[in-house]
């Protein structure tokens, strides 16, 4: 395969956030990002990288011995190749999953792959960039995240539930920004208000912080 990606890294390591959190997994985090949230934990993954063939790519990955495998960035759809990827990943038998922001198109990301799109809520300062015409592509095993700085963040997330008709996914995750709202408080107003979502705390930044490779 001659098809090459540009790769800040190539790791394995508990997945940290969605439905599957916990599940040891390989990760595969691509280079670049045309998005500037302000919660992002992975600038590094803004610029350089390595090119790497997907023959090396899955590789590194066989090495590790997964059965889950999480291609990631950055934001892994602004490199064409991604999408040849995800689809030799899924014809490897790997369990494979997909965090995009949401704000490219989805079409094209093969129907096996579990999608994760994070949609920007006001305060990640990126609301603007919502490609919302990719919620009617999300299939009955992908997933929503909301990641939550404060209460108006909340309250704008409960009423997109609604608003999107997100029902279609497996799972809404609703996530606190780690360091900007408290984890409880989250969950307390998901519990007042009683809403059909899954709370989620990102677990790698409780084991390892923000060290890169977790």
């Amino acid at each position: 395969m001659t098809e090459q990606l540009r790769i800040t890294e190539i790791f394995y390591s508990l997945q940290g956030e969605a439905n599957t959190v916990g599940l040891p997994t390989a990760f595969v985090r691509l280079t670049g990002c045309p998005l500037r949230c302000v919660y992002c934990d992975s600038e590094y993954a803004f610029h350089g990288g390595e090119k790497m063939p997907i023959s090396e790519i899955l590789a590194k990955i066989k090495d590790f011995d997964a059965r889950y495998v999480t291609v990631t960035g950055g934001e892994p759809l602004a490199q064409p190749g991604c999408l040849v990827l995800l689809k030799v990943l899924c014809n490897r038998g790997y369990q494979v999953s997909l965090e995009t922001s949401g704000a490219l198109p989805l079409e094209g990301v093969d129907p096996r792959v579990v999608t994760v799109l994070d949609l920007k809520t006001p305060d990640s300062g990126e609301v603007q960039r919502n490609r919302y015409e990719n919620i009617s592509l999300l299939k009955e095993h992908d997933q929503v995240k909301f990641v939550i700085c404060s209460r108006e963040d909340y309250e704008w997330s409960r009423l997109k539930l609604d608003e999107l008709g997100l029902g279609r996914a497996a799972d809404i995750l609703f996530s606190p920004s780690h360091g900007q709202l408290d984890g409880t408080q989250l969950a307390n107003w998901i519990l007042e208000d009683n809403l059909p979502v899954r709370f989620q705390l990102q677990l790698h930044k409780y084991l390892w912080g923000d060290k890169p490779g977790h």
